[in-house]
């Protein structure tokens, strides 16, 4: 038993990273109190992204899913914007000469950034100031919460470099956000949304002064971070799949869910703390 005990151990430390000490190539990175804070730091070109930060990105928040340190994450840009998308010079440009099956690679890529950032089980908020426009705009669709500013300038910019709006998953998520028709008009326009428009229209969660922005969004991932974390995982989980789930397949699967929270200690911690009438401080497990 306790050498079957000990192998398992070690499959599981195996798997278990910490990612404090993470040394991004392509973006800041730095985690204080359990948040993580990506900063995409290109403010001279109002953070462009990149081949390269595409794919660390990419890896970094599919390593999110073993991480023991990081229990929410903060998404914002240097400087008074957000995101202006793929770099023209670095990307849109060598793209235009690749045969098609380069051309699906990238496009592919593009989609797991996506991707891993819907399955990895820490809440994710973006925290949107200025221009959040193309691969930016996915950045934020794909976070979990959105805070912004009046001055941000939501923009999904595909036809205006002749492309389709579908792109990494923006037709499927970005209407469920939304509604479909106001989804449409701005995938099929590419114009910009005003802060106050987006937080109209429940893109945005709320709207902040720009220089408390960071701050107000980091505040609400520390709030998280303090809570029962394993559960605010399967929350995230059931949020994604649900979308196609049945009303019976979903009752069921919240059931089940649900039961599996009620095994952990912070299901009993939070009672303990209810009968004793104190605030309960939750763990994670």
């Amino acid at each position: 038993m306790t050498t079957e005990r000990s192998s398992a151990d070690a499959l599981f430390a195996g798997n278990r990273v910490t990612l404090a000490g993470y040394e991004a190539k392509h973006f800041g990175w730095s985690v204080e109190d359990r948040v993580a804070t990506i900063t995409l730091n290109r403010p001279e070109r109002k953070n462009p992204l990149t081949f390269e930060s595409y794919a660390e990105l990419r890896d970094l928040f599919r390593q999110l899913a073993y991480a023991t340190d990081v229990k929410t994450v903060v998404l914002h840009g240097a400087g008074e914007n957000f995101c202006s998308g793929g770099d023209v010079h670095d990307i849109i440009a060598p793209l235009i000469d690749l045969p098609m099956p380069e051309l699906l690679m990238f496009t592919r890529m593009t989609g797991d950034l996506v991707k891993a950032m819907r399955h990895c089980p820490q809440p994710i908020i973006a925290a949107v100031d200025g221009v959040c426009a193309g691969a930016g705009a996915i950045l934020a669709m794909a976070s979990d919460m959105r805070y912004a500013t009046a001055r941000s300038k939501l923009a999904f910019l595909f036809t205006r470099v002749g492309l389709a709006g579908c792109d990494m998953g923006a037709c499927a998520i970005l209407p469920r956000i939304i509604g479909q028709g106001r989804a449409a008009e701005l995938l099929y326009t590419g114009r910009s949304a005003s802060g106050e428009e987006g937080h109209a229209w429940g893109f945005y969660n709320r709207l902040c002064e720009p220089e408390a922005l960071l701050a107000e969004a980091q505040k609400l991932a520390a709030d998280l971070a303090a809570g029962p974390t394993f559960a605010h995982g399967i929350t995230k989980t059931m949020l994604h799949q649900e979308w196609t789930m049945s009303i019976d397949e979903a009752i069921e699967s919240e059931a089940q869910a649900q039961a599996i929270c009620m095994a952990t200690r912070d299901f009993g911690r939070a009672y303990d703390a209810f009968a004793a009438k104190t605030r309960p401080v939750f763990k994670g497990d």
